[in-house]
């Protein structure tokens, strides 16, 4: 039976990232590395035989930040349509994993990064400096304390959980529970942002964001959201796949 999926790519490695600092609106681009290793990542994930099959995308949403653009770019899935933003580096010389990809790109507000306010390009423990000169303590967590100057996690959770019932009502509910072949696989991508892949992930699974996620995505690395039993009242954290035979 038909049990759709929901990949989570988060954008490769940046300066950034590599510091530790909050990136959320600064628009800046992959390191060098990064783009290898996004590439790397494509190359081992993605095509006929691997976890994700581009052909049975039904839909694609990416982040308006160009570092999450440029790495839909470079996972190469050899897509038909032109791309809804102006390409932000040169194409892939690689041959695309599988090119019958027309699962449509979607650009969305609701998946990009926390808005870090004033704490934006500036590390954990600068913001827990920054908060102790203002009186708030430096005891701070960004599930439960949000950002002073940008996002609440009430926020946070208003924007991805709309995003969820779109999907789920959308594309999951018509197919899941179906013979495979009779409908569309569901399955959907989505490149964005480590806070807020960690926070869809959360709240895919109906945990609120206070709760606090123990899991990690790294820069340039794929997640996977599932189903138990083939039901769209069960969500479930997929933490592991095997590779598809034949």
């Amino acid at each position: 039976m038909t049990t759709p999926r929901v990949f989570l790519v988060r954008h490769g490695e940046t300066e950034w990232s590599l510091d530790g600092r909050h990136t959320g609106n600064t628009d800046i681009p992959l390191t060098a590395n990064g783009e290898s290793r996004v590439k790397a990542t494509g190359k081992a994930l993605i095509g006929n035989d691997r976890l994700i099959v581009p052909k049975q995308l039904d839909h694609i949403y990416v982040s308006p930040r160009r570092r999450a653009q440029r790495t839909f770019e470079l996972l190469n899935l050899g897509i038909k349509d032109p791309l809804p933003w102006q390409e932000h580096g040169v194409k892939p010389v690689d041959k695309p994993a599988n090119d019958d990809c027309r699962a449509r790109v979607e650009v969305t507000e609701n998946i990009r990064e926390w808005d870090y306010g004033d704490y934006e390009g500036i590390t954990s423990p600068n913001i827990r400096d920054l908060r102790e000169k203002t009186g708030l303590g430096r005891n701070w967590d960004i599930w439960t304390d949000g950002c002073e100057g940008g996002e609440s996690p009430e926020d946070v959770t208003k924007r991805v959980d709309e995003l969820i019932h779109e999907i789920r009502t959308k594309y999951h509910a018509p197919v899941i529970g179906k013979p495979k072949g009779t409908v569309s696989s569901g399955d959907i991508l989505i490149v964005a942002h480590g806070h807020i892949l960690r926070a869809f992930a959360m709240r895919w699974v109906r945990k609120t964001l206070p709760e606090g996620p123990t899991f990690l995505l790294e820069a340039g690395g794929i997640g996977t959201l599932s189903y138990e039993h083939h039901s769209i009242d069960e969500p479930a954290i997929l933490l592991g796949s095997a590779f598809i035979i034949g």
